[in-house]
């Protein structure tokens, strides 16, 4: 593993010289999951307990729960109390979103700390968001404590969200590979959606855009329970359109969204037809895999593991619409889109939530190959406007 800076995380760099608002606040809430640790893998709540003993008023879960135990898909988490704090821990994927008045009675500040994945789906920044909202109805400031986008902050790829389809996957225009810290994109859509809320970041050091995940001498921590291995979060932002189709994308694999298929799925054919497009930085492997839950749970699944060889190079959304577009038209009969619900949306086909927009789906019924200019329009993350409308945001290089 190369490193090339010392890097330290937005914790970190706040354990070290705390903000005003962190010293000052009598008791603060956090919103955290198991990947928000330090340099030694110590919980941010153990840390911020340590530090500021006793002040800790609340603490806070996404997605999948504090340690990642739920599985994805409107499976909730409960709430609880913590053992080490004696806070309550309140879900914040359950009967509810966003936090509730009274869950937010009596603190001064509310911390987060989660890392993103780089990809618009990933719900954690749209909890986030729900925060803020929450937050500025309770005249309550919100500082985040940064980490770095895994994928790195220079490539954007994937058509921003069309609102008419907005959900829990995407509540704001912005591309499927967005290329901002969890920092930027809190004051970006604190802005761009009018919350207005009162937003202070506590910067990494030691990140500049350029740097990937594997470049900061830090093993992967999970962010959630389909997200273990660096190489799934770099197929991610791509692979997770799968989750609006009848193919698997590795649930119920050890290697989530690195693999994928169905059981009518001929990998050869599938490689030879994906060969053939040249795509960057990655092969293919042909494969054969029996998910063990999830969809096709128990029947032998066709399809291909993808390798990335050329991480600057991928690109992740380009790769999986080629993939899409070659398997609607190798198995017309056999390829389905999934119907709702997905992420709480009940009418909406869950690809369209997903691709954030009804062109993609359009497309590909219609026979579209990889050259479309439907397609290529959909990869395309219209980087320079995206660079424009975050520019106030950019808190690295």
């Amino acid at each position: 593993m190369t490193v090339l800076d010392p890097f330290r995380s937005g914790l970190e760099a706040a354990l070290d010289a705390p903000p005003p608002g962190l010293r000052d606040a009598r008791r603060f809430g956090l919103l955290l999951n198991q990947a928000s640790v330090g340099s030694r893998f110590r919980l941010a709540h153990e840390l911020l307990h340590a530090r500021f003993p006793g002040r800790i008023g609340a603490l806070f879960s996404p997605q999948h729960g504090l340690f990642a135990e739920q599985q994805d898909d409107m499976v909730e988490s409960g709430h609880g109390r913590d053992p080490l704090t004696g806070a309550p821990l309140f879900s914040l994927y359950s009967e509810t979103r966003r936090p509730k008045e009274e869950w937010l009675r009596g603190l001064d500040l509310l911390v987060v700390d989660l890392q993103d994945v780089g990809c618009r789906v990933y719900t954690f920044v749209w909890t986030v968001t729900h925060c803020l909202e929450a937050c500025r109805e309770a005249g309550l400031p919100l500082l985040v404590l940064d980490r770095p986008d895994p994928l790195g902050g220079v490539a954007v790829e994937g058509a921003w969200l069309d609102l008419r389809f907005a959900s829990f996957v995407g509540r704001a225009p912005i591309p499927m590979r967005h290329g901002l810290t969890m920092g930027e994109l809190a004051l970006h859509l604190n802005d761009s959606l009018g919350i207005g809320a009162r937003v202070e970041v506590v910067r990494c050091d030691g990140w500049r855009r350029a740097l990937r995940w594997s470049e900061l001498g830090r093993p992967w921590v999970p962010t959630s329970p389909n997200l273990p291995r660096l190489e799934g979060v770099e197929v991610y932002p791509g692979q997770v359109l799968l989750e609006g189709t009848n193919l698997s994308e590795g649930r119920g694999t050890t290697t989530p969204f690195e693999l994928c298929g169905a059981p009518f799925v001929d990998p050869w054919r599938l490689r030879a037809e994906l060969d053939g497009l040249d795509l960057p930085g990655v092969v293919f492997r042909p494969i054969r895999f029996e998910p063990t839950f999830h969809k096709w749970k128990g029947e032998s699944c066709g399809g291909l593991f993808l390798h990335v060889t050329d991480a600057r190079a991928f690109r992740p959304v380009l790769t999986t619409v080629a993939l899409l577009a070659a398997v609607r038209r190798l198995w017309p009969r056999e390829f389905a889109w999934k119907p709702p619900p997905y992420e709480y949306e009940r009418e909406k086909p869950p690809i369209d939530c997903i691709a954030g927009g009804d062109a993609l789906r359009t497309a590909i019924d219609g026979g579209a190959a990889p050259g479309d200019p439907a397609l290529v329009s959909f990869c395309d993350g219209r980087e320079a406007g995206w660079r424009s409308a975050t520019a106030a945001h950019r808190l690295y290089d």
